[in-house]
């Protein structure tokens, strides 16, 4: 469950800056919009959700805790 919270958190992160993305655009602001790709929010908030991706499919015996699934106790 903690890796779906995450993943959902980083993905409305993800949508907040694409979303003032679209408003630099709109306004004609091309070089704070080039910014924010190459090295600012989108940049970031991209490279965090693909971190956590990854990380899920390192070792998929982990559960959400980290530890090794136990089943039922």
């Amino acid at each position: 469950m903690k890796y779906a919270r995450q993943t959902q958190e980083h993905l409305e992160r993800l949508d907040q800056a694409l979303s003032g993305l679209y408003v630099q655009i709109k306004r004609g602001d091309n070089a704070a919009a080039l910014a924010s790709l190459e090295d600012g929010e989108i940049k970031e908030n991209f490279e965090n959700l693909r971190d956590i991706i990854l990380l899920s499919s390192t070792n998929p015996a982990l559960g959400a805790s980290g530890v090794p699934n136990t089943g039922n106790l």
